[in-house]
């Protein structure tokens, strides 16, 4: 059973981890993203699910107007040929939909299949946003923070210049 949004933020708590978190109409692009969010302070991601041809699950997390190249990132990141992995695997892995990729959902990938990579450039911002678990809401956490809950999940994230 996927974690919730309340199950999340208890979790964030029990880490000591200060969050805020801003509730938004549905967005499922950074374009919708950007339209709706407003003066949301803070850097603003893309999250993306990819599968390498070996079978291995990767969820990068990187600046919202981070061109990626997935040829390069394979190279970048050590993977197989990559591609966006099914909306059913990260149901699946992940426990989210479409639109709602989020490294918060590590919480969910118990078994540690997702392999992590951090943009470095994201994580020398002030503050980070990313979807609660569900894309009708924003919670600011700072880079520390996102490390602290990823590192709780049981993965270790490469952070990579992107």
């Amino acid at each position: 059973m996927a974690a919730t949004e309340k199950e999340l933020h208890a979790r964030l708590a029990d880490l000591g981890i200060e969050s805020t978190t801003v509730r938004h109409p549905a967005v499922f692009t950074v374009e919708e993203s950007k339209a709706l969010r407003g003066n949301l302070p803070g850097a603003h991601s893309k999250n993306l699910f990819l599968k390498d041809k070996k079978g291995t699950y990767w969820l990068v997390v990187t600046l919202e107007d981070r061109e990626i190249d997935l040829k390069t990132l394979r190279r970048q990141i050590g993977a197989a040929q990559l591609s966006f992995a099914r909306a059913e695997r990260l149901k699946e892995t992940l426990g989210v939909d479409p639109g709602s990729v989020t490294p918060f959902a590590l919480i969910n990938d118990t078994e540690n299949n997702v392999r992590v990579v951090l943009d470095a450039e994201m994580m020398a911002c002030e503050t980070l946003n990313y979807h609660p678990l569900t894309n009708t809401a924003s919670t600011t956490i700072t880079p520390d923070g996102l490390m602290t809950f990823i590192l709780s999940c049981g993965h270790q994230p490469s952070v990579v210049e992107l």
